[in-house]
Parts: C-alpha cells; sequence; structure tokens
C-alpha cells in the first residue's frame, strides 16, 4: 500500500513532537484500523516514551491502493481508543 501525506500532517507532526518515519509506520503497517467520521479511518499503534505506553493515531482516507494520511497525535489515553 503506497503512503502520501499532506502538507497539513507533516506540520502537525511536527509540532506534536512525531517524526514523519513513526506516521509512515503508522501508516504502513498499523495494529489496529477503527473506523472514524465519513470515509476516514484511524491507524493506531501503541509505542514507549518516558517508561509510558502511548498511541499514534493517524487519521487517513483509503484511495485504491493509496493512504492519505490527514492528521496525526499521539495520546496516553490507550483504553479510550483501543478496540
Amino acid at each position: 500500500m503506497k503512503i502520501k501525506l499532506l502538507k497539513h500532517i507533516e506540520d502537525q507532526a511536527n509540532e506534536r513532537g512525531i517524526s514523519i518515519k513513526d506516521v509512515k509506520e503508522t501508516l504502513s503497517n498499523p495494529e489496529q484500523i477503527v473506523p472514524d467520521s465519513g470515509n476516514l479511518k484511524v491507524a493506531q499503534k501503541k509505542y514507549y516514551e518516558d517508561n509510558k505506553e502511548h498511541l499514534i493515531r493517524v487519521i487517513f482516507r483509503e484511495e485504491k491502493s493509496l493512504r492519505i494520511g490527514v492528521t496525526v497525535y499521539k495520546t496516553s489515553k490507550i483504553n479510550k481508543y483501543w478496540v
């Protein structure tokens, strides 16, 4: 599956301290994909930061064999989002 990142997601990743490599890795090999509003989905992957488990959530849309990253954030509220 090919990955494309919108300029917006690159800006947000930088602002939120998330590497573009981690964004692409989450989109390419998510631990989970959950539905979001409309035609959007969320790719999720757990990781550790400061000895605490966190979650990277990449909101994306799919067009044929392309995943287009729209926005990204990280959270420690895993139980809220993990299905």
